[in-house]
């Protein structure tokens, strides 16, 4: 069953639907000894991002998606490691055509599918997730995702890419969602066009940020 089929069957059933080795300045991975055992206990970090390339407001047709570009510049400033969340049937290059699945996929409360086993979170203390703001909520497969991980007792720092809408409320509904997970609902906000075309706005806004983060 495709996504699209997934949809209308939620949707008949519910009534009706209204329609990434990177250079580092900054290292969050540490280890701490436990004096009472003896052993050392890792507190790593891992950013985690999914990101649409195609035809994106205000910048056109792209090859990179404009949070894969944030993403990548996190992972400059801290050398954490960095995972791409991809979905398994993508999305329309098409804007309209995306943002209009996407819409569906919220209102279905759909968890579309993705490729690729999901890291080893064993020892990650924080997640750095980043992701579009479509329709003031992350993109569904962000939901697929944290279903599917064990995040309970982690810390997320929420960042986003997007054309007016900012944070929104993507964290606070995400919070909600997953309340064994601590969300820090401050995150790091970013203009689409600013994340593709201003690199040095970027690594402004992604110190400042990592830094409020660390007090």
């Amino acid at each position: 069953m495709n996504r699209r089929e997934f949809i209308r069957n939620v949707s008949a059933a519910a009534g009706a639907v209204t329609l990434g080795n990177i250079g580092c300045t900054r290292n969050t991975n540490t280890s701490n000894t436990n004096n009472n055992k003896g052993e050392e206990k890792v507190h790593k970090s891992m950013i985690i991002y999914f990101s649409h390339a195609g035809e994106n407001y205000s910048v056109g047709f792209i090859t990179e998606g404009n949070t894969a570009k944030v993403a990548k510049e996190i992972a400059a400033q801290t050398g954490t490691e960095i995972w791409e969340l991809k979905e398994k049937e993508p999305y329309p290059e098409k804007y309209t055509t995306c943002i209009e699945l996407a819409k569906q996929e919220l209102e279905a409360k759909a968890r579309p599918e993705f490729v690729g086993e999901i890291p080893d979170l064993s020892e990650v203390g924080t997640i750095y997730l980043g992701y579009p703001n479509w329709w003031s909520a992350a993109p569904m497969i962000i939901y697929s995702f944290l279903d599917a991980a064990q995040i309970d007792g982690k810390t997320i720092l929420p960042f986003c890419t997007h054309e007016g809408s900012g944070l929104g409320s993507t964290a606070r509904k995400l919070a909600a969602a997953y309340p064994k997970v601590k969300f820090e609902l401050k995150g790091l906000e970013l203009f689409g066009h600013v994340a593709q075309n201003e690199p040095e706005e970027v690594t402004a806004a992604v110190t400042k940020w990592l830094e409020q983060m660390e007090k």
